[in-house]
C-alpha cells in the first residue's frame, strides 16, 4: 500500500529543501525526537545547520536516531533520555542543555501518544497520565526555556496539536481533550511572551504516514485510510517531512511576525 522505510532508517527528502540562514547555529530543542514526526524534525533542523538537542524516554531509539541523522546530515544531534511526565527530570535536562550550549531559542513540543481507549474504561489515574503525556509537559518545557529566550532577545515555541478533535475522532477522548487544549495554551502563551519577542505557534497535522503508521498497515482498515485520503483536497499521502518543513518556517526569521497561530497541515481535510 505504501512505499516507505522501516523505523531503522529515514526516508529521503521528498522535495528540494528550502534553506533558512537564520537557523544556522540556532539551539533547538525537540521533545519526542526518537520516533515519528519528531525524528524527521531532528533531521530537518540538523540539515539547516542548527544545534539540535532532542529528548525521548526511549534510550535505544534515541541513540539510533542520533546516529542515523548524523549519516544523513553530517551533524550529530544531542540526545537525552527523559521521562517528560517527570517535570523535575524535564527541567533538569533543559538546564543541562543550557549550561552546555547556551539558551534554547527554539522549542518544539512534539512528544505525544495517541493510544486508543474506550470511554467506559477511563479511570482518574489514566486520565491524569494521558494529560501528562500529551499536554502538561508542553507548558512546563515552555516555562523552563522562557528565561533563556528572554535574555537572548527572543525565540520561538511550537506546540504540536492534532486535527483529531476537529474532525470528531472517537475512542481517544483523553487525547483529543489534551490536543484541543494545545490551541488555548498556544494563544495565551503567545500573548504573554510577545513582549519579549518570543513567538508561539502550533502545528496541527493530519493523518501523517509515520513509520509507526506504516508498521500498522495490517491493523489499519484500508478502506478507512482511502476514505480519509479522499477527504483531503490534496490526494497525496501526508509525510513527516511535510510537518517538519512547517516547523522550519515557523522557527526561521522568515515568519518573524507570525504568532498565536494554528497552522493546519493536513492536505485540506479541515
Amino acid at each position: 500500500m505504501l512505499e516507505m522505510s522501516s523505523h531503522s532508517e529515514l526516508t529521503p527528502f521528498t522535495i528540494q529543501e528550502a534553506n533558512y540562514p537564520s537557523l544556522q547555529g540556532k539551539t533547538v530543542l525537540i521533545t519526542g525526537g526518537a520516533s515519528g514526526i519528531g525524528m524527521y524534525m531532528v533531521r530537518a533542523f540538523c540539515a539547516q545547520g542548527a544545534e539540535v538537542h532532542f529528548l525521548d524516554i526511549n534510550a535505544g531509539e534515541g541513540k539510533r536516531v542520533s546516529e542515523i541523522v548524523a549519516r544523513h546530515t553530517d551533524a550529530r544531534p544531542s540526545f537525552l533520555q527523559v521521562d517528560l511526565t517527570n517535570i523535575a527530570e524535564l527541567r533538569g535536562a533543559i538546564a543541562s542543555i543550557e549550561r552546555n550550549s547556551g539558551a534554547v531559542t527554539a522549542l518544539i513540543n512534539n512528544a505525544a501518544n495517541d493510544d486508543r481507549h474506550e470511554l467506559a474504561d477511563i479511570e482518574p489515574d489514566y486520565w491524569d497520565q494521558r494529560m501528562n503525556v500529551n499536554l502538561r509537559h508542553q507548558f512546563f518545557a515552555a516555562q523552563a526555556v522562557l528565561p533563556g529566550m528572554q535574555k537572548a532577545g527572543g525565540g520561538t515555541i511550537i506546540n504540536m496539536g492534532s486535527i483529531s478533535w476537529m474532525v470528531h475522532c472517537d475512542n481517544m477522548i483523553c487525547y483529543t481533550t489534551a490536543k484541543s487544549a494545545v490551541e488555548g495554551l498556544t494563544r495565551t502563551l503567545s500573548r504573554e511572551c510577545g513582549v519579549h519577542n518570543i513567538r508561539v505557534n502550533s502545528i496541527v497535522p493530519g493523518w501523517v504516514m509515520t513509520d509507526r503508521q506504516v508498521s500498522r498497515q495490517k491493523e489499519i482498515d484500508a478502506n478507512a485510510l482511502q476514505e480519509f485520503k479522499n477527504r483531503q483536497s490534496l490526494k497525496n499521502y501526508l509525510l513527516p517531512d511535510d510537518i517538519a518543513r512547517m516547523a522550519l518556517w515557523l522557527t526561521a526569521d522568515d515568519s518573524r511576525m507570525v504568532t498565536g497561530q494554528t497552522m493546519i497541515v493536513d492536505g485540506g481535510v479541515v
